[in-house]
């Protein structure tokens, strides 16, 4: 920090206007600065948002403090500019890691990335995907014909993987949520919960005839034939929240919605 009680800040927004006068307001007070220097960044935007920047600043770790401007914002405080650097510093951390998704194409070419909310299969034509699943290189699921599967960390379990209608993780919990997408066969299967621990391969059948992506949060791969993940513990990000507002009582309130 550059001193006591004056925080290099650095502003982001997903440029809606609303979000760029506000920033705009803010940089009057802190500058111009880029979020690879700063102490703090602070994102007015929404969900999408907060995952852009959490990819860019992963590197470095700087704490990022989001306040929202955009449609859903779970991961998102309410916007004030009020008292806004003691909000900073009293904020709640919540330390979260991605996914590393490893990927063969068809091509026989190897491309990674990574995913703060969850990896995604999906099919990509009117057949539905044919997929093998192992777990730390056990077949668990010969043969899932489906729409799509995803892998979710505890952060991204109330974003798709809850539409999917898979299971709600606590923020601190060691584990990953494994969630089908439209299972025809076997149509009764809804998925496991696994260790945060586990490495999961999806290997793709018929992979010509049904050609499937992988997407991690917003980087997709297309025509996949092996898609394998695991947890990333080499690139933790920081999340700040107002106190008593955080990610991990979010998580726990979603749980008890109607």
């Amino acid at each position: 920090m550059s001193g006591q009680g004056n925080p290099r800040v650095s502003v982001v927004t997903n440029e809606t206007p609303g979000a760029d006068a506000a920033a705009a307001r803010l940089r009057q007070q802190f500058g111009d600065i880029a979020p690879e220097d700063a102490d703090f960044v602070i994102a007015l935007g929404g969900d999408g948002l907060m995952l852009q920047t959490l990819h860019r600043v992963m590197t470095s770790d700087v704490p990022v403090y989001g306040m929202n401007f955009g449609s859903v914002g779970f991961m998102m405080n309410d916007f004030s500019e009020q008292d806004i650097v003691q909000r900073l510093i009293s904020a709640q951390r919540t330390k979260i890691y991605p996914l590393s998704m490893d990927v063969l194409d068809a091509s026989g070419n190897r491309q990674k990335a990574l995913a703060f909310n969850e990896v995604s299969l999906f099919r990509s034509t009117h057949q539905a995907a044919k997929i093998q699943i192992s777990v730390d290189n056990e077949i668990r699921l010969d043969e899932l014909i489906c729409d799509g599967i995803l892998l979710s960390t505890p952060a991204g379990s109330t974003a798709y993987n809850l539409s999917a209608h898979g299971p709600i993780l606590p923020i601190e919990a060691p584990l990953l949520a494994l969630t089908p997408l439209s299972p025809f066969r076997p149509r009764r299967w809804r998925g496991a919960i696994l260790s945060n621990r586990a490495e999961v391969r999806f290997t793709l059948r018929e992979a010509e005839k049904r050609p499937v992506s992988a997407v991690a949060d917003n980087v997709e791969i297309q025509n996949v034939r092996e898609v394998t993940v695991r947890e990333d513990r080499s690139h933790g990000v920081t999340l700040l929240f107002d106190p008593g507002k955080s990610l991990e009582e979010r998580v726990l309130s979603e749980q008890f919605k109607f």
